[in-house]
């Protein structure tokens, strides 16, 4: 009789171990598996993220001529906040130090201020690649005699802004950016063009980002 107990008591505790290792593997398992799906879910909203970013970065073009670096550094800043591709007007003749000297009234800056059309500045390449691609586009240039560096003015003749959002910025020791903006609109006919913004020749980084982290960019 003793032995029968026995062997029904060692019965009962292997069915025991057993279900409690049932119980425990599919615990086990259910831990694993609601571990898993956020954390798969995660990566993946996060790689949307990068691509939503990216695509957005890559609609906003920077634009510039620059005489002397200053209006360059100005344009890079910008490029490097919002993530925007950047593009450089290069006349085909390009502008030496002696062609900028201003108080020198035989220079050539002189000589186009002075006569109109001599103004006509032909460009290596007027319109950027993927130039439907961009929905914002910076454009930013030296203050000439009160207006914008007249090299500007075959880019905004030569393209197309409709659809998209202009945004001038200029660079001076002194002057303002006076109608300089509302010239080159008036030059393009297309274009929803923005008030734009005035740095002077070595404006810190900070300023530059300060104005473009203030901006309504989409």
């Amino acid at each position: 009789m003793k032995k029968l107990t026995s062997i029904l008591l060692a019965l009962v505790l292997v069915f025991s171990f057993a279900a409690c290792s049932n119980n425990s593997d599919n615990s086990a398992s259910t831990a694993n598996s609601t571990t898993s799906v956020p954390t798969g879910t995660q990566s993946t909203d996060e790689s949307s993220d990068n691509n939503a970013d990216r695509s957005s970065n890559s609609k906003i073009l920077v634009v510039y001529y620059s005489a002397t670096g200053s209006t360059k550094a100005v344009a890079e800043t910008i490029a490097d906040t919002t993530g925007a591709d950047l593009f450089e007007i290069t006349p085909v003749d390009p502008y030496t130090s002696d062609d900028l000297n201003w108080t020198d009234d035989n220079s050539r800056v002189s000589i186009e201020h002075n006569d109109e059309s001599k103004r006509d500045v032909p460009l290596t390449k007027t319109t950027p690649d993927n130039w439907a691609d961009y929905d914002t586009v910076f454009i930013g240039y030296p203050i000439w005699w009160g207006i914008a560096a007249w090299p500007v003015n075959n880019f905004v003749k030569g393209n197309d802004f409709s659809g998209k959002t202009v945004i001038p910025f200029c660079t001076s020791t002194s002057s303002g950016l006076g109608q300089s903006g509302d010239l080159l609109a008036d030059m393009a006919g297309t274009g929803n063009w923005q008030d734009g913004e005035r740095f002077s020749s070595g404006a810190s980084s900070s300023k530059v980002e300060s104005w473009v982290n203030g901006l309504d960019l989409k």
